[in-house]
Parts: C-alpha cells; structure tokens; sequence
C-alpha cells in the first residue's frame, strides 16, 4: 500500500479533510522542539487551520527532535513529507478525519546539529516554540530554581561542541542572532507548567549566565517569552489508530495521531517579532494568563492525578472505565469543588460550574482510550506542579487538604510498584528508583514518602496535611483503595 506524501494526497477520500492550500508556498516560520502527539493535535492543527483560511502562509512549522527516540519521528514524518492524519473523536463514537499539513519539515537534530542550528539563525524563523513536557526544563522540583545537572544541559554546559539540549540549541541560536544583528525570535513555552512563560526565561536566563553572563543580559532585556495554556488530551498514539488512519485513507501513515474534540489555547499576546492571528483559529489572545492556567492545572491536570492511581489500585486500565467508578467520580467532583476551587483566581468569561461539569464529561469519553498509565507517568514532575500548590494556598487560608492529601497518599501506594492483586506497576518516572525504594520502606516509616523534602518540602512536618495523608495511606494498605474511597468520601 503506498504511503501518505505530496504525491498521494490527491488519492485521499472525499470524507477526509485535506490540506485545500498550496504546501509548496508555505514558507516556515515558527521552529518546534518536541513534535509529540500533544503539538500535532493542538498547535500544528492551528496553524493548518490558519492556512486553510489564506493566511499565516509565512509561518508554517518545522519540527525539531532532540532525543534518542525521536528517530522514529523523524522516519514516520520525512517519507510523508510532514503530513499526518489526525483523528478526533467524539463521545457518541463519530470520528473525524483531517490530514495535516502545516509542518512543513522535521529535522532529527543528532544527524546534523548545524541544519537545526542554521535554521534558528534564519530570520524569517520569528517564534521558536516548545513542548519538551515539565520535566524539560531543568528546574528543581522544591525550590524552582535552574538545575544544571540534567542530562544534555550539563552536556552543553560543559562544552562549545554542537548543542544536545534545547537550552544548548536555543541560547546558541540567539547568540548568533545577536552577533549577525537579526533581531531574536520570541520563545513560547507550551507545556503543562504554571506560568510556563516565566519559568522558561528564568532557567534558559540561568543557563546562558552559566555559559556567557553577556548574553544572559541581554537575552533578559530582548527576547520575549509568553505564558500560555494550552489543554487538549491526546493519549499516545495505538495500534488501533495507525489501523483506523489506513483504512479510512487507504494509504499508510506511520503516525497519525488521536485526540479529543475539546480545544483551548490561551496566550499571552506579547510578540515583538509578529505572529500569526491565532485568533482566527479559536485561540484566546489576553493579557493576562495566569487564571486560566490555574484553572486548567488544579482542576484539569491535577484531578489527572486523582483519578488515575486509584484508578489503576482499583484494577482499571483506561480512564473512561475510572469515570465509571462512581467513588473515584465523587472524589474528583469534590477535589475540584472544595479544595481546587477556592484556590482559583476570578477567570474571565468562564463558568466553572460548567467547566467543571465538562471536564467529568471529557474524562469519560470512551473513544479516546486514554490510559491510567499515562496519566500515572512523571509524578515527580507533576504533582508538584499541578497538585501542592492547591495543598500550600489551602494551607495557608486555612482550607480543606483531606482529599489532596488523600491522592498524595494514592501516589505514594502506587509507587510500591505492585497492586492489590500481586501484579508488578510498572512505574514511569525520573525518579523511578529513588520512589519506589522509598515506597517499599513506608510500611515501617509511614512517613517516608512525604519526608522526601526535595518534593515535599517541610509538608510532612505539617498536621493538617500529614494526618489525612497517615490516614489514607494506613487505609490503603489494610482494606486497598475502594474501601479507603469509601472512608474518605463519608
């Protein structure tokens, strides 16, 4: 069966939207690190979406691959020319069907770090954006602050040898830019972290002092970095849906990618350099990110969290099946109510009730197939971000901790690495092994997850969260997690 290119796209179906506009006159104009599922399914669709429209033909994308693994992006994207199928999928079992046409090229940067780095130096690149995931940006977990010990950024550290990391790629780029006198591009974080904006100008600031205190400076007077939210789930992509993008199609496609019908990018309009009009595509341009962030990270990705340990402790493998466990449900509808909640800033023409409402209905959407697993991945990095700060504000206003403290203690059960029946979890997290070590001695230190002060800090320390947490935890071991909702949710 031939493949989906340029030169197969004609023989695409009527019933699948394809790109209406002429490819070989998009010029780039945004530089990518990270073409994940997440990006395909969010920001290259808005771009696509722009194009369609007859406009943003001078900001099409070219994706960027820095890890080991993104050799596979590479051999699924460049035979396909940048095009892939993305399939959206409704609750009441439609799917829809669109090939993708805004990412224009894809460079593996291992093969040749000077083609990505020549790129970050041309002029016409104006916006280099970034989805690397929490963990990409080398910050410590407790204090926030630049850590240069990370892989690949303690590598450019050290050397003047071609870059491995975004931050060696980056900084590297504006330095050329500002010896060759083109003005620098903006940085746009669009990763799931609280002020994602701020946060990626403080550690690439951190690192660029590290390697050269002048541009440091001047990368903190000139280069713009916007915050923005971003929110749409997109499980990795299966089997099923490879199979699903070839018989609908009747060409292969190495990597299409699935996602939800729900969309939302919020941005903060700050630009120097011009961008595309994302408002055209649905894109919120304000002035002010931070309640919407909020919004998304403690009610969205931090009830991600609630629901998906004890979720895989109660034996379910996919999140629709979760949100059919009526005690998990409860415990999410009262997270958000209780604890997450009061901890929000007012959020400009959103209702919350209604959102709320919409995120129980989004999670138990059966055709996405979104995974326990995946949701379960990198705690370490997420719930710091996403889930202690609902627990440090309720603290200190004197609010409710019981469930957050509760779901702490879910995480801390599942990362003993064996569930209630005697099945091997497999744990995916950067601390993988510190974790789980600490995890198996807590039946003798009940406290000893939350003693880890790098994640924790002084929480363990705290009564009102650590008497919840010493509850929860006590219950999971001795009647598992049903019972323990049981208690919990009285």
């Amino acid at each position: 069966m031939s493949r989906l290119s340029n030169t197969t796209l004609a023989a695409v179906p009527d019933s699948v939207e394809t790109p209406k506009y002429d490819r070989g006159s998009i010029t780039p104009g945004i530089l990518h690190f990270g073409v994940g599922a997440f990006h395909r399914s969010h920001q290259a669709l808005t771009i696509d979406r722009l194009l369609s429209q007859g406009v943003a033909q001078d900001w099409g994308i070219i994706g960027v691959g820095l890890l080991p693994q993104d050799f596979k992006m590479r051999d699924a994207l460049k035979p396909q020319d940048g095009l892939y199928t993305l399939i959206t999928k409704h609750g009441d079992g439609k799917f829809d069907y669109q090939v993708i046409g805004s990412i224009i090229d894809f460079h593996f940067a291992p093969d040749d770090p000077e083609v990505v780095l020549a790129q970050l130096v041309n002029p016409a690149i104006r916006i280099v954006s970034l989805t690397i995931t929490e963990g990409g940006y080398s910050f410590d977990r407790l204090t926030g602050e630049f850590d240069p010990n990370t892989p690949g950024v303690s590598h450019d550290l050290s050397t003047d040898e071609a870059p491995v990391s975004a931050f060696g790629f980056i900084t590297e780029g504006l330095r050329r830019r500002r010896e060759l006198g083109i003005p620098p591009f903006t940085v746009q974080s669009s990763d799931n972290i609280q002020g994602n904006g701020d946060v990626a100008k403080k550690m690439f600031i951190a690192f660029a002092k590290l390697k050269n205190a002048e541009l440091a400076k001047w990368i903190e007077i000139n280069v713009a970095f916007p915050n923005s939210m971003v929110d749409r789930i997109t499980p990795v992509t299966a089997q099923a849906d490879i199979d699903l993008a070839k018989n609908t199609l009747g060409l292969e496609d190495h990597w299409p990618v699935a996602c939800e019908p729900f969309f939302q990018w919020v941005i903060e309009d700050h630009f120097p350099l011009g961008r595309p009009p994302f408002e055209k595509a649905g894109v919120q341009m304000v002035k002010d990110v931070m309640p919407y962030e909020l919004m998304k990270l403690r009610l969205l990705n931090a009830s991600h969290q609630g629901l998906c340990y004890f979720g895989r402790l109660s034996n379910y493998h996919y999140v629709h099946e979760v949100m059919g466990d009526p005690l998990i449900r409860k415990l999410l509808e009262r997270y958000m109510d209780e604890e997450a909640t009061p901890t929000l800033l007012p959020v400009p023409g959103v209702d919350l009730a209604a959102y709320k409402a919409q995120l129980i209905e989004r999670f138990s959407n059966s055709q996405v197939l979104d995974t326990v697993a995946r949701l379960a991945a990198e705690s370490s990095d997420r719930i710091p971000k996403w889930l202690l700060p609902v627990v440090l504000d309720n603290l200190k206003k004197d609010g409710e901790v019981k469930l957050s403290a509760s779901i702490v203690a879910s995480w801390a059960r599942y990362d003993e690495a064996i569930d209630e029946l005697g099945k091997p979890i497999e744990v995916v997290d950067p601390l993988k092994d510190e974790l789980i070590s600490i995890a198996k001695s807590q039946k003798g230190n009940p406290k000893a997850f939350i003693e880890n002060k790098k994640l924790f800090g002084d929480l363990a320390n705290e009564p009102r969260f650590a008497l919840p947490y010493l509850s929860a935890l006590g219950s999971l071991h001795e009647v598992g997690a049903q019972e323990t909702l049981k208690g919990i949710l009285k």
